[in-house]
């Protein structure tokens, strides 16, 4: 089975966040399958700047990272490949929502007659999540034109339910599967017992509006002087000046360390009492599966797909138009966030496995194949 991913960005162009981590981890498990062939075709983008680019890594199977000229991911070179690229495929998995390889590549997959996955990432959910999202009339657009070129048997993959159901409020109805992202949990975690007189909060992600970066800055301003907040990540440069002077004004207690992967994120995780993530919309929010992962207990909002965060008892799940931030950082920093943090590792590792995430996904892929050879033999 020959199987194209097209992306608009790749690992390890880390700098655009979580779907560089789960689009790869896909691309591992399937590569590594018996009888499976998998090549990626991407741009070269790893920031927002044209001279930010990647330096391919060491993967074992090929990755084409076309030279970006423009915008985000805007690669002639990657359109030129496209044609023979999905002739060779037997199916074709596209990746990402409002961006330049997705439109041409559900052309030319309905003109070639090749099966189609189509992982928006969350785009579809965040337009319809975040009132404030930008470019609205322009995203609307691309997506009647995407709902009119798609190939009429392509399936849309989503990571949750809730995902899914946003998603189709925007595209109308289609076939969809829903397999989620999984998150590698470490062998050891620091015993951690928090002594309380310091409660150390955490945020990973993408530096981004959407991500509800004010209001945890908000909430900051009436907490306990006992309650500090470290940031992870990068964003647009005007976005992160405005962050950091916030930041100044809080007498060290918020700080801003940038852009953090492997060991490093490791450590981070190690350091915090609870992860914090305030986000207007997630399709999934891989950071909370990591800190999970790494026993932290997490507090997040409704429009994540993390409700069964209070179910297991590893954090909160709120309504953040309707809560109190400070208040609900000041309840779940009154549990204990040792036990909290134990059970959600525990969960993490039972329903979060890569194994299962590969399994979905090689079922999906054969069973597109299959179903096109059968039509084609009819």
């Amino acid at each position: 089975m020959k199987v194209l991913h097209v992306v608009p960005t790749f690992y390890p162009a880390t700098y655009w966040g979580g779907p560089i981590w789960s689009t790869k981890a896909i691309c591992d498990g399937i590569a590594a399958l018996e009888d499976v062939e998998l090549r990626v075709l991407t741009s070269d983008a790893a920031g927002p700047a044209i001279h930010d680019r990647v330096v391919p890594a060491n993967l074992p199977y090929p990755v084409h990272y076309a030279r970006r000229f423009a915008g985000h991911c805007i690669a002639p070179g990657l359109l030129a490949h496209l044609p023979a690229a999905i002739g060779w495929a037997d199916i074709v998995h596209v990746t990402g929502t409002y961006n330049m390889p997705t439109l041409p590549a559900f052309v030319l997959a309905r003109a070639l007659g090749k099966p189609v996955v189509w992982s928006p990432r969350g785009a579809l959910q965040a337009t319809e999540d975040w009132a404030d999202a930008p470019n609205l009339a322009m995203k609307r657009g691309f997506e009647h034109i995407a709902h009119v070129l798609r190939p009429c048997n392509a399936v849309l993959h989503v990571t949750a339910a809730q995902e899914a159901r946003h998603s189709l409020r925007r595209l109308g109805a289609m076939a969809h599967v829903v397999i989620p992202n999984a998150v590698d949990v470490p062998a050891h975690v620091p015993d951690r017992r928090p002594d309380g007189r310091v409660h150390r909060l955490m945020f990973l992600s993408r530096l981004h509006p959407k991500k509800g970066l004010e209001a945890l800055f908000d909430a900051m301003a009436h907490l306990p002087a006992m309650f500090t907040l470290d940031i992870y990540g990068t964003g647009d440069a005007s976005y992160v000046r405005m962050l950091k002077t916030r930041a100044r004004l809080s007498n060290g207690r918020i700080r801003l360390h940038g852009h953090v992967e492997g060991a490093a994120k490791a450590a981070a995780f190690a350091k915090a009492d609870i992860f914090v993530l305030p986000s207007h919309s997630e399709n999934f929010g891989i950071v909370v599966a990591e800190a999970l992962a790494h026993a932290v207990p997490v507090l997040t909002t409704q429009t994540t797909p993390w409700q069964d965060l209070d179910r297991y008892a590893c954090g909160r799940c709120i309504d953040l138009p309707r809560c109190d931030l400070a208040a609900e950082i000041m309840a779940i920093a009154a549990g204990d966030l040792a036990d909290m943090g134990q059970r959600g590792r525990a969960w993490m590792r039972r329903d979060f496995s890569t194994a299962a995430m590969v399994d979905g996904f090689e079922a999906l892929y054969r069973g597109l194949v299959a179903r096109k050879r059968q039509e084609a033999a009819a």
